[in-house]
């Protein structure tokens, strides 16, 4: 178990392990964890903020404000929420826009 980011697990530890990739690197979350969960398992951050240089980490949790947006690595495919949205096997993240974002 990592604890290199800032959210640490202290229970509910023998869920099946879902693989997925943020900005090209294989991590690990657990069946039923969100993409926010599953992040800051393993990052301080979601991803930056787009006005300026802060980390952002979410900040309503439940799907209200606008701050866990979060892209997936296929230029086609809607960026998500990452508070809402549960992790999925394979599913590849970046947590930066891609080029073609407005």
């Amino acid at each position: 178990m990592s604890t290199a980011g800032r959210i640490v697990r202290l229970a509910e530890c023998d869920r099946a392990q879902v693989h997925f990739s943020l900005d090209g690197e294989m991590r690990h979350a657990l069946a039923g964890d969100t993409v926010l969960t599953a992040v800051l398992a393993s990052e301080h951050a979601l991803r930056k903020s787009e006005f300026g240089p802060e980390p952002r980490a979410g900040f309503c949790l439940m799907g209200a404000c606008q701050d866990c947006w979060i892209w997936q690595e296929e230029e086609e495919k809607p960026r998500l929420r990452a508070c809402t949205t549960l992790v999925a096997e394979g599913l590849r993240l970046r947590t930066t826009p891609p080029e073609s974002w407005p």
